[in-house]
């Protein structure tokens, strides 16, 4: 698309792994029936993904098929989701395209990228991540402050020194005080009672969270 060329609902294009209705699986939306649409690409290589399957391939949509498709599922919530979908510049326009349609949308993302452009109308469920994901180093950390109590803040924690690492932001940035925080255990290397306890034991102001679309269908792909 050339620079002149007017930026249309049939002309914008993503490349899309896959579009699918599940129960949402994460966040104060937990269980709600929801429609996500999962964009292709990632320039993170966590540890634990379990979606590396997004990385690559996928399909490339105009915004008017995508909102199509999601509309004839006939759902209010949808989840934007990857690999990173903020890699793909034109994910700002989906979300406000989904959001115009009357949709309730909630995007999931790294922390890595720039969260600023993001619909006002859209949740940000937001990573920040841990030492044991591998990427802890990319996490944008101006991001933090745009969070508001619309938005959600994700930690995923591998061992004791990825909760004490948490605890240590929560408390330099007093990170409840901006949005909910929810801490998650990487599933197979952290026992969820294990966590669970810590978490009461030190009193944190976060909300304790399982993937439940794991207890469901075990990583199942749309599912």
């Amino acid at each position: 698309m050339s620079a002149h060329e007017p930026w249309t609902a049939a002309t914008v294009r993503l490349r899309i792994t896959e579009i699918f209705a599940s129960v949402q699986g994460e966040s104060s939306r937990v269980g709600l029936p929801t429609v996500f649409v999962r964009l292709t690409g990632c320039p993170l290589r966590c540890t634990w993904c379990d979606t590396a399957y997004a990385f690559t391939g996928g399909e490339m949509r105009t915004l008017d098929e995508i909102v199509t498709e999601v509309a004839s599922h006939g759902l209010q919530h949808v989840c934007v989701t990857g690999g990173e979908p903020l890699a793909q510049k034109a994910c700002l326009s989906l979300l406000t395209a989904l959001s115009d349609a009357g949709h309730s949308v909630s995007l999931e993302t790294s922390g890595a990228l720039d969260i600023a452009g993001v619909d006002p109308r859209v949740s940000r469920i937001m990573d920040l991540k841990a030492p044991g994901s591998g990427e802890a180093d990319k996490n944008r950390l101006e991001n933090l402050a745009l969070l508001n109590a619309r938005d959600e803040l994700k930690i995923v924690l591998a061992d004791a020194a990825d909760y004490e690492w948490a605890r240590q932001q929560i408390a330099t940035h007093r990170l409840h005080e901006r949005c909910s925080v929810l801490l998650s255990p990487v599933a197979g290397e952290l026992e969820p009672t294990t966590l669970a306890e810590w978490i009461v034991r030190d009193r944190l102001p976060v909300r304790f969270q399982l993937q439940l679309h794991k207890l469901l269908w075990n990583d199942a792909r749309g599912r």
